[in-house]
Parts: C-alpha cells; structure tokens; sequence
C-alpha cells in the first residue's frame, strides 16, 4: 500500500485552543523540517513534504506511512492536527500570546487542542 497523502492546518492563528493559548502570525517563521508523528509520540508516521505560514495558520501537506492511521484518516474517523512546540517569545494579557515558537513536530491527533486544526484534503 503507497503512502496516503494530505492537507490541512496543524495551528490557526488568532484563536484561542482548549488551554486559552492563541497562536499569532509570524509565530512559526521560517519552520524547519520536524517529524509527523501519532498523539505526539513514538516512531514517525510518515512525513511532511511541505509546511508554511499563511494567512489563516501553519499549514501542511504530508504522507501517512502507517496502514492502520491512514486508513482511519481516509475514513475520516481520525482528521485532528496538532503541534509541538517550545514557546520563545510570549505576551501575557487575558490570554497566553505565542508570538515566537521553536517547531518541534506536527501530530495527527484524535483529538486536536485547537479544535479547527484538521485534514482538509486527502488524496
């Protein structure tokens, strides 16, 4: 079986994630290359072949590898995206601002933190 291809955002920028965070633009210039894993955890899942900012968040295209996810992502039992991260450069006010943020991995979650962070595409 070929690797399942996709699409979709792992952050939004300017919306608050279930922890109150907000992500701003700008927070993920120029973002390396990190690994895709599954629940943010264990060996890769695959890989991201392209990943940037633009207007709306942090947004990727990727391959799943593994059978099991990538046949839960096709059934569209599984579409949440998630990512960690380290925060560099913060401003506190009513809520927690990520200005600046050092990538460490993307994750196709069950569950995402922000819950508009999803597969868009497939195939």
């Amino acid at each position: 079986m070929s690797a399942l291809r996709f699409a979709g955002y792992a952050a939004l920028f300017d919306r608050a994630d279930r922890a109150g965070d907000v992500i701003r633009a700008g927070a993920f210039a120029r973002p390396e290359r990190v690994p895709l894993l599954w629940q943010h955890r264990g060996a890769p899942i695959g890989r991201i072949a392209a990943i940037g900012e633009d207007a709306r968040g942090l947004r990727i295209a990727g391959e799943i590898d593994d059978a099991r996810l990538a046949a839960l992502v096709r059934a569209q039992a599984v579409d949440g995206l998630s990512v960690g991260y380290r925060p560099l450069r913060i401003a506190q006010g009513a809520r927690r601002e990520l200005l600046r943020v050092a990538l460490a991995e993307v994750s196709l979650v069950a569950v995402p933190m922000q819950p508009g962070a999803r597969i868009d595409r497939v195939g």
